[in-house]
């Protein structure tokens, strides 16, 4: 990654993310914190947009073992995830930045509708786009869903905000034995079946040249960091 901070950046957070060190649901206090970066962030004229998932609430895919169709769960799941932005909106907007929600699947007393060039405009304006909703389509990840908005937007690099400190070659919080890598290819990815993002979502990266840095969010000054071009977590990019 380059020394000079990139002008646009989409980060992926997790819906686990959120949760803190509970067991579901949503953490106020984690929420801050991690938000208190976006402003540091957003004072630095970075253009931010901020896709997170819903598995704090409502995983879909977990949903068939209790007699949910998949489809029906994807869409509960995605739900999920607007009650995640809506929540990151207020914070944000609590600290003084402004913000706008828009969702794949349309809710308009709630949020704006996904539409391109007006998500465009928004970051033009230095305002912090959240994006809820996942795709809006059964069956794909909001893994995806970043690696496509990122693409849309022209997003100089894709953030995925884990609870790791980057990308091992086995669980780390299983065999003490993992090791790091501290850059990979988008094969290396692929072929190795390394845990970064889902398939789909790497390969649209990798089609796009779309770099990803993958890195611990639960330790403060992560994203600060990464803008500068400290070497942090994970980089994953061209072969």
């Amino acid at each position: 990654m380059s020394d000079a901070a990139p002008r646009r950046i989409l980060l992926k957070l997790s819906g686990e993310a959120l949760e803190g060190d509970g067991d579901g649901g949503i953490d106020f206090a984690t929420i801050g914190r991690f938000c208190d970066e976006l402003v540091e962030a957003h004072a630095m004229g970075v253009e931010l947009g901020v896709v997170v998932g819903g598995g704090n609430i409502f995983r879909g895919a977990g949903g068939e073992a209790n007699g949910v169709d998949r489809p029906t769960g994807d869409y509960m799941g995605m739900l999920a995830t607007v009650i995640n932005a809506l929540a990151i909106q207020a914070v944000l907007e609590k600290k003084g930045v402004p913000t706008r929600v828009v969702t794949a699947i349309e809710m308009r007393p709630v949020a704006e509708p996904y539409i391109r060039r007006r998500v465009l405009r928004h970051m033009e304006k230095g305002r912090i786009v959240i994006f809820g909703a996942g795709t809006g389509n059964p069956f794909f990840t909001t893994d995806t869903a970043a690696a496509l908005r990122a693409s849309e937007i022209g997003a100089e690099i894709l953030f995925k905000a884990t609870k790791v400190d980057g990308v091992y070659d086995r669980d780390p919080n299983k065999d003490s034995r993992a090791i790091r890598f501290e850059e990979l290819t988008y094969t290396d990815v692929l072929t190795r079946q390394l845990r970064v993002m889902d398939a789909t979502a790497i390969s649209l990266c990798r089609d796009n040249k779309l770099p990803i840095l993958v890195f611990n969010l639960t330790q403060p000054g992560s994203i600060i960091k990464a803008l500068r071009g400290e070497r942090i977590g994970t980089l994953v990019r061209g072969d």
